[in-house]
């Protein structure tokens, strides 16, 4: 550890009902990848869509990460049909990282958003989301073989374009990349908010970044976090994240 103090990061949680009781839940996965690469502490944000809770949060964090997770934005939050019966949802964590995401751009909070976290940030700035990319023939296949082993299911799949001269090109050093694909929905939208920073081969949107925000945010629709020390384009996009929670961590106490 290079600083004496680690910037601060959020995680939002997922609420999960394990046995008979609800939890608060995040991957270890992406906690490892803020400690391990973006040399930061990992903080849980509970799924509790308190707007006290949040607005005293913002105060204290240096950035916010915002993970996958099995369930699926709930269509309701973008104006679209209800979801399908026995589609898994997770109203607590839509109500609580909608609002949350943009308070943290408005307050200049660093923000990495990861593949339902990529869809949940399209969604808070006004975007949609196809609710099952599979039931519509221009897009290729993007779920995962469910039977298949994690390293198998988490391996390269298919390409992106990433934008000339954009931010996440500038991260990266690259102009395509090999990335993993583990989603069901996916962009139908895309906010005004947001600057298109890759594509898939499909045309399908894979990552952007917000246009308004003072500071790093941006979001991919794939799994960088998964063996992240592995994967050069990962620790390079974990490791910019880290930097820029580590300047808001120098400006918030310099101002503190």
């Amino acid at each position: 550890m290079n600083q004496a103090k680690l910037p601060i990061v959020g995680v939002i949680c997922d609420q999960e009902i394990i046995g008979p009781h609800a939890f608060h839940i995040a991957g270890d996965k992406y906690l490892q990848a803020l400690i391990k690469v973006s040399n930061c502490l990992p903080v849980l944000i509970p799924a509790l869509a308190d707007e006290k809770i949040i607005n005293q949060l913002m105060t204290q964090l240096d950035g916010v990460l915002l993970t996958g997770g099995y369930s699926m934005v709930d269509p309701l939050q973008y104006q679209d049909e209800v979801a399908k019966t026995g589609t898994k949802l997770d109203p607590a964590r839509d109500n609580t990282s909608i609002p949350l995401v943009i308070k943290a751009v408005e307050q200049g909070l660093p923000v990495l958003g990861i593949c339902r976290g990529f869809q949940e940030m399209n969604v808070a700035f006004g975007g949609s989301l196809h609710q099952e990319l599979h039931q519509h023939a221009q897009f290729f296949e993007h779920r995962e073989n469910k039977d298949a082993s994690l390293d198998e299911q988490y391996s390269d799949s298919h390409k992106v374009k990433l934008t000339a001269n954009g931010k996440l090109a500038a991260v990266l050093g690259e102009s395509s990349i090999e990335v993993n694909s583990l989603h069901t929905q996916g962009v139908d939208r895309l906010a005004n908010n947001l600057l298109i920073e890759a594509i898939a081969e499909d045309g399908l949107v894979e990552a952007f970044s917000v246009v308004s925000a003072s500071t790093f945010a941006m979001a991919v629709q794939w799994h960088p976090e998964w063996k992240v020390s592995h994967n050069p384009h990962s620790t390079k996009l974990f490791h910019a994240f880290g930097q820029a929670c580590l300047a808001k961590q120098i400006t918030r106490e310099s101002h503190g």
